[in-house]
């Protein structure tokens, strides 16, 4: 019965610790220095199951980062409406904020309600394809349980109603 007790105890401070870490802003992690267009393209993903991108190389990276294919935003009409239509779903999703906005990029961060992580999400405008190019990543960890993912098919759902 001790055991269990101590167990108990020690989980317990161990997850208000981290509550506490989080609230102050230490699992927020450091704003990557090679975000934006290079080349046309947004940042590759990581090497780690923690993010996805729709320019994810199908044959370069593949198998190591065929977790990180997911498909671009498709819009159709004027291309320069689909940015501000994209901006206005993102103000209106928990934890987003815009950083970035431009008539063809958008950068934004998206921070957890409790631990406060911050995940970096950009957006590319590729009108002649007809499509909106995606990347979300998470900056701490090596594994994101799938939230990347959720979070652009949230957007893309959002996207598709916003019309």
């Amino acid at each position: 019965m001790k055991v269990v007790l101590v167990l108990v105890s020690l989980i317990f401070v161990a997850s208000v610790g981290l509550l506490v870490a989080g609230r102050m802003g230490l699992l927020a992690g450091s704003m990557p220095s090679d975000l934006g267009v290079r080349e046309g393209k947004l940042k590759p993903p990581s090497p780690t199951r923690n993010s996805v991108s729709s320019q994810a190389d199908r044959h370069r990276d593949a198998p190591q980062r065929a977790y990180a294919l997911i498909d671009p935003l498709r819009y159709d009409g004027d291309a320069a409406a689909a940015m501000p239509r994209l901006i206005g779903v993102l103000k209106r999703m928990h934890g987003a904020t815009v950083i970035e906005a431009r008539p063809d990029y958008v950068y934004a961060q998206f921070t957890t309600r409790w631990l406060r992580f911050v995940d970096d999400v950009e957006f590319l405008l590729a009108p002649g394809e007809g499509v909106i190019h995606v990347r979300s990543a998470s900056r701490l960890g090596q594994e994101d349980l799938g939230a990347n993912r959720r979070r652009i098919e949230a957007i893309r759902a959002e996207f598709a109603d916003a019309r």
